[in-house]
């Protein structure tokens, strides 16, 4: 898959990303300044920054941030979303592998849910560039449990069945040991941190039309899977609304 497929093909789903996709524990915060020691006032590269969910974590916790987005529809979401609240947030036009950020000038760069979408060898040559002497890279991401309920089996059953490119995308997804052989020696630390979701239909129909590999409208899968979908919310819902649960996976260390 291209960089251009990978930067464009949320172009048509900004608003349910925006509505629909999860943030992040507050813990994870906590973790990074108590127990890793980033300071409070370190200036953080969120790269991938798509909407801004993974930027609102940081920018709410104090620290300045410096966006980068490539996807021009998703960085004009972010920017009408946190621009008038968050007067330090910068928006700039990059990808991950060219940032167009200076040299030594970033604290604490940070990638959430794109990073599987990266050449990982060109961003850690990139990123190694824009931290200054002792700064510090951060990796994570929300990983759904795929079969810790059967509502969650149920649903990736429903996405094997009528996905578009599913497995692929899936597959790209790096697991704990690579992440440890990525940062090799500079990994400060490791965690994983319980979260969730609590959706009703309509939050689960736009929380799975917000993923690349569900067919949209018009599409021969579209209604088929959204009928699916209907089923499988009925016999799981407690109360109108099923749990969708995470596990958001973390990791921190120096490039040099």
């Amino acid at each position: 898959m291209g960089q251009s497929d990978s930067t464009e093909r949320f172009s048509s789903r900004v608003a349910d990303y925006v509505r629909y996709r999860p943030g992040y524990p507050s813990t994870l915060l906590r973790w990074l300044h108590e127990d890793i020691g980033l300071p409070r006032s370190a200036l953080v590269a969120d790269i991938g920054a798509g909407t801004g969910i993974s930027t609102e974590l940081f920018l709410a916790a104090g620290h300045p941030v410096t966006a980068v987005e490539p996807n021009a529809a998703m960085r004009t979401a972010a920017q009408q979303w946190l621009q008038s609240d968050y007067p330090q947030l910068q928006l700039v036009a990059g990808t991950a592998e060219a940032t167009t950020l200076a040299d030594n000038s970033i604290d604490l760069v940070a990638a959430a849910q794109a990073f599987h979408w990266f050449d990982t060898a060109a961003v850690r040559r990139e990123w190694a560039r824009i931290l200054r002497p002792g700064g510090l890279a951060l990796v994570y991401w929300n990983s759904r449990l795929l079969d810790a309920s059967p509502f969650l089996a149920g649903y990736e059953q429903l996405l094997l069945d009528y996905g578009t490119d599913y497995t692929e995308v899936a597959e790209r997804y790096q697991d704990d040991q690579t992440m440890r052989d990525w940062f090799g020696d500079g990994l400060r630390g490791l965690v994983h941190l319980p979260n969730v979701q609590h959706l009703d239909y309509d939050g689960l129909r736009g929380r799975l039309l917000s993923s690349s590999y569900a067919p949209q409208a018009g599409h021969p899968r579209h209604a088929p899977m959204l009928e699916a979908l209907q089923r499988l919310f009925d016999a799981h819902a407690v109360d109108g609304k099923v749990a969708f649960e995470y596990q958001t996976r973390a990791f921190v260390g120096t490039l040099n």
